[in-house]
């Protein structure tokens, strides 16, 4: 099973950033996503989180209507859209999987992160 983000970079407040996930060795359509971050010196926190058919989405209050996850079940490939950020979403970003296929968790612990992550640094 792989997972490698990209996408990240340095932007300045209030730019876009879209970040990527493509995977391979599992079935990826069966399976929920998450978009978690981990910024210097805290735990890592989900952002965002889609169903595996792409029909419900859950975001974090601090990110809401700012950031848009969505996927590509044929690309095997999962996206986060990141508009108006802010110094705050400084972190490295990760995506996950659920730890089971078809079924939808809640808390973060229930899901895989199997990637390096992308860095994504908001300053002026």
């Amino acid at each position: 099973v792989q997972l490698v983000e990209s996408g990240g970079g340095l932007v300045q407040p209030g730019e876009s950033l879209r970040l990527s996930c493509t995977t391979s060795g599992f079935a990826f359509e069966r399976y929920d996503m998450i978009w978690a971050r981990q910024a210097p010196g805290k735990g890592r926190e989900w952002v965002s989180r889609i169903r595996w058919n792409g029909g419900r989405a859950y975001y974090a209050e601090s990110v809401e209507g700012r950031f848009t996850i969505s996927r590509d079940n044929a690309k095997k490939s999962l996206y986060l859209q990141m508009d108006g950020l802010k110094s705050e979403d400084t972190a490295v970003y990760y995506c996950g999987k659920a730890k089971s296929g078809y079924y939808t968790y809640a808390t973060i612990n229930d899901y895989e992160f199997l990637g390096q992550g992308t860095q994504v640094t908001v300053s002026s």
